[in-house]
């Protein structure tokens, strides 16, 4: 690979992270609503919601 094939980060499209805004804050009150009315279970949604905050946030 030369360094003309490389490619650099500059080089990437841009994504929007509206969807994931809005995946984020779905999971989010499913979070908790899940923590007030099944509070033994609220840990199943925290995954989604942290997931898609970080996509949200472009850190992954």
């Amino acid at each position: 690979m030369t360094s003309r094939e490389a490619v650099t980060a500059a080089d990437q499209p841009h994504t929007t992270t509206g969807k994931y805004w809005l995946f984020f804050l779905i999971s989010a009150v499913i979070f908790f609503l899940m923590l007030i009315f099944l509070n033994q279970w609220f840990w199943v949604s925290m995954p989604f919601m942290l997931t898609f905050l970080v996509m949200a946030l472009g850190y992954m």
